[in-house]
């Protein structure tokens, strides 16, 4: 029995239907597919427009036959009751809601209508069959966070069982957490690993530490794909090292869909099918493939509330070896609001901070996490995971290498910690800004 199809139809979500759409999309030539987003975007506006308060207000001046005219929403913009953003003729039991981790430190509240969230699962089940991934017959090794009160953490259970997949905790990440983890491994046939970047690294240094290669002893593995949090190249082979199968990386969002997903040829493609991502300056002008900035979201199907011009908060860049049909990433940068303020007034990315610290750890060997915040103009502190303290000449090395790679003036400031915070969701977050 295809139990999770079966979970998806149970609760309204016409997946057979939404499968058969998505072929079609992708069966169109290049010209048809121009015109099939074109034609989508013209359609999703006019239809809020028509159908829904919240967004007549925001789109006064729109004209439908001019893009540019399209305003950008942000998540501010939906700070206010699910209710007063929903289009006419929505009820609660029409849709399906969700809430944001509030990663971007603005969480909330959320809606699609049905036959939209169908469309993301067609979307995302496409992506992970391009490794052999079948969502009602692979067993998933899952490393998510899960809710901690009664009735979220056996809902959560549920459709763990439906969705045939084990959880493990991403709040424990000690070696004897690991060690059970490993030991569930040697009893499941697991054929994927799927969850946040960073605890799956941390499993992949315990496996390291212990000189296992994971799909030696799980030998129906075949591939783990990463989400949610940034994956940097090191870590990716480690974690390709010592779980003996290909990483992949995957870029989503919970109100919108699966944005991006690293194909077989190691491009981050872009879903072009049910979203339309733009990249935008910061007076809201698109900018040409290879310029970085802004990532702005069209949820194409979506008609229970509108993501039109939304932006996400994050900043990337499309190349310019991609099409409207197959768009690629290639790169992620970080959010805005993670941006660092130097005292010069220079800004940077809050990222260049770790990717700066994690260079001169990297080969420690001694430091398994950390987390940069900035408390004030000049000063950085480092909070970190470690079986020793770090010496005095790795901290100073630190201090040297941010101020050569950004000015001089900055204070760094080191803390040897046992726990690092996590978000509820159980994301860490690598940069904080307190200004």
């Amino acid at each position: 029995m295809r139990l999770f199809d079966f979970s998806l139809k149970f609760n309204g979500f016409d997946i057979d239907n939404a499968r058969k759409t998505l072929s079609k999309i992708q069966a169109l030539n290049d010209f048809e597919f121009n015109d099939y987003v074109e034609k989508k975007k013209k359609e999703i506006i006019s239809y809020h427009l028509q159908h829904n308060p919240f967004y007549k207000s925001l789109g006064k001046t729109i004209d439908v036959d001019n893009w540019d005219s399209v305003p950008v929403m942000t998540k501010r913009h939906l700070q206010r009751p699910l209710q007063q953003r929903l289009s006419l003729g929505y009820g609660l039991k029409d849709i399906y809601i969700n809430k944001t981790s509030g990663s971007s430190g603005d969480p909330f509240i959320f809606a699609k209508d049905k036959w939209c969230h169908a469309m993301t699962w067609a979307e995302i089940m496409d992506r992970f069959s391009w490794y052999c991934i079948d969502f009602n017959s692979s067993k998933q090794a899952r490393f998510y966070g899960i809710p901690l009160d009664k009735k979220g953490y056996y809902k959560e259970r549920v459709k763990d069982w439906f969705g045939n997949r084990f959880r493990f905790s991403v709040f424990d990440l000690s070696d004897e957490a690991f060690k059970k983890a490993l030991k569930t491994f040697k009893s499941s046939k697991f054929e994927y690993i799927n969850g946040y970047t960073s605890p799956i690294v941390q499993f992949a240094k315990y496996l390291k530490r212990k000189n296992v290669i994971l799909n030696t002893i799980c030998s129906s593995l075949r591939v783990c794909i990463v989400t949610s949090e940034m994956l940097f190249e090191d870590d990716k082979k480690l974690m390709e090292t010592q779980f003996g199968v290909p990483v992949v990386n995957e870029y989503g969002a919970s109100e919108l869909d699966l944005i991006a997903f690293e194909n077989l040829t190691g491009e981050w493609q872009v879903n072009s099918e049910t979203l339309y991502v733009e990249v935008l300056d910061q007076n809201d002008n698109a900018l040409p493939s290879g310029e970085e900035g802004r990532i702005v979201i069209t949820s194409l199907y979506n008609k229970a509330h509108p993501f039109i011009r939304y932006d996400i908060g994050d900043i990337g860049t499309l190349s310019d070896k991609g099409s409207i049909r197959k768009p690629i990433l290639e790169k992620l940068t970080g959010r805005t609001n993670d941006i660092a303020v130097l005292p010069s007034g220079k800004k940077a990315t809050g990222l260049t901070f770790y990717y700066i610290t994690k260079s001169v750890i990297e080969d420690d060997g001694n430091v398994s996490e950390f987390v940069i915040e900035q408390v004030a103009l000049d000063k950085f502190m480092i909070r970190y995971i470690s079986l020793n303290e770090l010496s005095g000449d790795m901290k100073k090395t630190i201090a040297i290498e941010m101020e050569h790679y950004l000015e001089p003036g900055i204070n760094v400031y080191f803390e040897r910690v046992y726990k690092l915070e996590r978000t509820k969701a159980g994301k860490l977050k690598q940069f904080v800004s307190n200004l």
